[in-house]
């Protein structure tokens, strides 16, 4: 932050009639402790007081909010041997990315500042204790469990737009940051003649906002066109990871790659460098002939698509696709919003503009649109179905190598014929003793084994009879359970 910056940001803190449970002035240091439980204090009480920041200033009177200085040099101190910035960081609980600062307010009136974020989903302790400033004193939080619930059940509820990804850059920092030739070439757009319409452009779409005379990027910025996604602190941690294994589990890792790039302006490259990886299959059930791809190009296109909308921003974790020698599981960070069961014919994204500029950009498809196709192009190849796994804390999608029918159990035909009549009816059609022959490639004189899988499914509760009334087996038509 520049010091001009910093000096307006003192002015407007000093104003305040009083110190509050996200701002404490102090004149000089006592001891790291002290520091360490002003940080949790501030940070927990800038969540309750819905700031994005907390401030702890060393170098202001706490009664008048005179400026007068302090001795207090913030970036050499130390704790023992240690630099006192990584002494505490170490000691927090989670590892906010606090910031500080050291700058002279006046001549011989030196200031060190201490920019905190605000807690997120649970509160911020320090050596296991969590604290809160209660009037102008730092006190355990859990004396208050009034004030600690409330920061538990807060949840963020800023979206990607809503959130800075990197505070007062310039106009060429912006260009240089973001790859903005890419924003236009992906809507199909001629590039501006000039950078004030490339700005005013990137203004109304949330990716960056002004901020007086400089600007912010904000997340959604950040993750779509960052150059380089490790010039964002947060947002680099959201790079996606791919990583191809020699067999069937995860012992033996041939090669690893980690995307740089936003995810917009990477997406492509991402796609080209999994399809390079993927095996091909010499012939893939009776549809394809010789050295076709084992697994939909167009299928691997949403599934990666899904797994970098639909993530958790606030968990941690990154989009991973892992390749195995006979399946592919891409999976992100977070919980869906809607049982999987429910993935083809429901949506809802919690990062929904971000889905809406990847739509735009023809990265993933219309809402609702995509499961469907993966399930289409899934049965086109004649693979296994789909399997959605939920775990604690992530959402993984597994696409199997093909196999034929007799070496899938009983589980996976279930999945399959369930899978088979939801893309029947979200497709105007319904799914019969025919059409999941046509599936499974059975022969007509073994329809019995279409009807086993029929029957197994209909007991697992999935799917149910569009006529329950009629007395035809022959003519039998069946409806997900949901329908």
């Amino acid at each position: 932050m520049e010091e001009k910056k910093l000096i307006n940001l003192i002015n407007d803190l000093i104003k305040q009639p009083n110190e509050s449970e996200w701002v404490e002035f102090k004149l000089n240091y006592h001891s790291a402790e002290e520091i360490g439980e002003r940080i949790s204090a501030l940070a927990n009480g800038a969540c309750l007081h819905d700031q994005p920041f907390g401030y702890l200033i060393f170098g202001i009177e706490d009664k008048t909010h005179k400026v007068v200085g302090t001795t207090f040099k913030v970036k050499t101190a130390k704790k023992g041997k240690e630099d006192l910035e990584s002494w505490l960081i170490n000691r927090l609980d989670p590892k906010i990315d606090f910031r500080i600062h050291q700058f002279e307010y006046e001549k011989d009136k030196l200031i060190s500042l201490f920019c905190i974020p605000s807690a997120e989903n649970r509160p911020v302790d320090f050596l296991h204790v969590s604290y809160i400033r209660v009037s102008s004193y730092t006190r355990r939080l859990g004396d208050f469990p009034e004030k600690e619930a409330k920061i538990w059940r807060k949840t963020p509820t800023k979206p990607l737009e809503g959130v800075i990804a990197k505070h007062n850059v310039t106009l060429t920092d912006i260009i240089t940051l973001l790859n903005t030739q890419s924003y236009f070439d992906l809507l199909k757009l001629p590039y501006p003649n000039n950078q004030n319409a490339v700005i005013e452009k990137f203004i109304s779409e949330k990716f960056i906002r002004k901020n007086k005379e400089l600007y912010d990027i904000t997340k959604l910025g950040a993750i779509l066109l960052a150059k380089n996604l490790e010039e964002f602190d947060d947002i680099g941690r959201k790079a996606v990871r791919v990583i191809v294994y020699k067999g069937k589990n995860k012992v033996e890792t041939i090669r690893e790659q980690i995307g740089k790039r936003g995810y917009a302006v990477g997406f492509d490259g991402l796609i080209e460098w999994i399809n390079g990886q993927l095996p091909a299959n010499e012939e893939i059930g009776r549809a394809f002939r010789k050295e076709t791809r084992m697994y939909p190009e167009i299928a691997i296109r949403e599934l990666v698509a899904n797994a970098l909308i639909h993530q958790d921003f606030d968990e941690k974790g990154f989009p991973m696709i892992e390749i195995f020698s006979d399946r592919i599981e891409i999976s992100n960070p977070g919980l869906p919003l809607i049982t999987p069961q429910r993935f083809i014919d429901e949506y809802i994204s919690r990062n929904e503009k971000l889905a809406d500029v990847l739509r735009r950009f023809g990265i993933c498809e219309e809402k609702g649109s995509g499961i469907d196709k993966v399930i289409f192009y899934n049965e086109m190849y004649q693979l296994p179905a789909v399997d959605f796994i939920v775990s604690e804390k992530r959402t993984r999608i597994t696409m199997f190598s093909y196999k034929e029918l007799n070496s899938l159990d009983k589980k996976d035909k279930v999945r399959a014929c369930y899978q088979h009549a939801c893309l029947r009816y979200v497709s105007n059609d319904i799914m019969t003793n025919q059409s999941l022959r046509e599936r499974f490639q059975i022969e007509e004189q073994n329809s019995a084994i279409a009807s086993r899988i029929i029957k197994d499914t209909i007991l697992e509760g999935l799917i149910k009879d569009d006529d329950p009334t009629s007395n035809s087996r022959k003519y039998k038509k069946y409806i997900p359970f949901w329908a």
